[in-house]
C-alpha cells in the first residue's frame, strides 16, 4: 500500500485556474479538494483537513486575506500559499501571514516548487 496521499485545497472562483491546478497538481499524486469561495474553503478546511492550501484572494464574498486569517488562527501548522493574479498583494501586510506567494501562471513550476517544499 502506498503512503496517503497528500491533500490540497485549492481555492479559486476561476473554473480555469481550479481544472488546471487539480490536472498538474494530480499528475504531482496529490489528491486535491477544490473550493470556489472563502465560505466553501473555511468549510472544506474544517470537515476535511488538508495537507496545504492554495488560496486565491479577489475573491467575491469573504475575500483571501480573511480566509486566510481565519484558517491561521484553526490551524496554524497548515501552510496556506496565496495565489494571485496581482503581483501588487505581496507588498501588503496582511499576505505576510501566508507561507508563500505566488503570481498566477500557467507555468506551474513555482508553484509545484513551494508546494513540495511546504510538504517535505
Amino acid at each position: 500500500m502506498s503512503e496517503e496521499r497528500k491533500k490540497i485545497l485549492v481555492v479559486d472562483d476561476e473554473d480555469s485556474i481550479q481544472l488546471l491546478y487539480r490536472e498538474e497538481l494530480e499528475d504531482e499524486g496529490y489528491e486535491v479538494i477544490s473550493a470556489m469561495n472563502g465560505e466553501e474553503a473555511l468549510k472544506k478546511f474544517e470537515e476535511t483537513p488538508p495537507d496545504l492550501v492554495v488560496l486565491d484572494i479577489n475573491m467575491p464574498g469573504i475575500d483571501g486575506i480573511e480566509v486566510l486569517r481565519q484558517m491561521k488562527q484553526a490551524k496554524p501548522d497548515v501552510p496556506v500559499i496565496l495565489s494571485s493574479a496581482y503581483p501588487e498583494y505581496k507588498q501588503d501586510l496582511a499576505s505576510w501571514a501566508s507561507d508563500d506567494y505566488i503570481v498566477k501562471s500557467f507555468d506551474m513550476s513555482e508553484l509545484k516548487n513551494s508546494i513540495k517544499q511546504h510538504l517535505s
